[in-house]
């Protein structure tokens, strides 16, 4: 019995001229594009660079703001206090999270026995949501010690965290809970059809999907959580914010705060570009019917 051997380069696909042509095109366009954005950045920053650097006031404001020798002697102390905004970022960022679920699950359940817990977490994420944050911070930092409880603590470093937890666990709350009603009933009602009860349909069915769901804007809940770790400064913690504030109170010069402000940006841009991978990443997968 005699093989005879197929050539493989007589299947090779060889794209026309016409596809070659529009790919060329494409790729021009794209070049083109790239060089008219590149130039326009570069004639707006150099029209602001001009504007701001002939401005009558701008050698007065360059010693005060963007001075290089502060800026080297708050540097190290700003990047220490930095360290208790991280702190806090991960603590109150891990609480957030629970706290924020289980307010999302108290306002989801059903039947009339559970009307007053369902009332009670609307009225919470009602509450928090409208309150300002500062306004809390001060109320929980200057108002939790007044009381003089026994047995509470009198730590602005706690206070401050806990008012950041009180306060972002409703916003947290309102996220998950979009992301449970997003999930459609018929995978609560299939869950049922297999013998899970309510608690069990919750848990391994609709949770899970709805949390993945929610990944995106957690994330930015996550990135606005750490830039408002500088409000605990109020309180008398020594953070990124406070350092800046003691150095910046000795001299009269305000570098330190310009200092600390881009150390906070350094931290936001990576986990704001982490945000938006994510949420690619999600809409790819959603689009090629991957995330149920």
């Amino acid at each position: 019995m005699t093989l005879h051997k197929v050539p493989a380069a007589e299947d090779a696909y060889v794209p026309s001229e016409r596809r070659i042509a529009r790919e060329r095109y494409r790729r021009g366009r794209t070049r083109r594009a790239t060089a008219i954005a590149a130039t326009s950045t570069l004639v707006v920053g150099a029209a602001l660079f001009v504007l701001i650097t002939n401005s009558p006031g701008w050698t007065r404001t360059k010693e005060t703001f963007f001075s290089a020798h502060y800026a080297r002697v708050a540097f190290p102390q700003v990047l220490e206090g930095l360290w208790l905004n991280l702190r806090l970022l991960a603590v109150c960022g891990a609480a957030v999270l629970v706290f924020g679920l289980l307010l999302a699950v108290a306002r989801t359940l059903r039947g009339p026995v559970f009307f007053p817990l369902r009332a009670l977490a609307t009225a919470y994420t009602d509450f928090f949501r409208g309150l300002p944050l500062i306004i809390c911070l001060l109320m929980v930092v200057f108002g939790v010690p007044a009381l003089r409880l026994e047995g509470v603590t009198t730590d602005p470093v706690l206070l401050g965290g806990s008012a950041l937890v009180l306060t972002y666990s409703a916003y947290v709350a309102e996220v998950f809970r979009a992301g449970i009603e997003s999930v459609h009933p018929s995978q609560r009602a299939a869950a049922r059809s297999l013998g899970l009860s309510s608690g069990q349909a919750l848990r391994f069915v609709v949770l899970p999907q709805a949390v993945r769901r929610v990944v995106p804007p957690l994330l930015n809940d996550l990135v606005s959580l750490q830039k408002d770790t500088g409000l605990v400064s109020i309180a008398g913690a020594v953070d990124a914010v406070y350092a800046a504030q003691i150095i910046a109170s000795k001299d009269f010069n305000y570098t330190p705060y310009v200092v600390a402000g881009l150390v906070f940006v350094a931290l936001t841009i990576p986990m704001t570009r982490l945000t938006d991978w994510v949420t690619a990443r999600m809409d790819r997968r959603r689009a090629q019917g991957g995330l149920v």
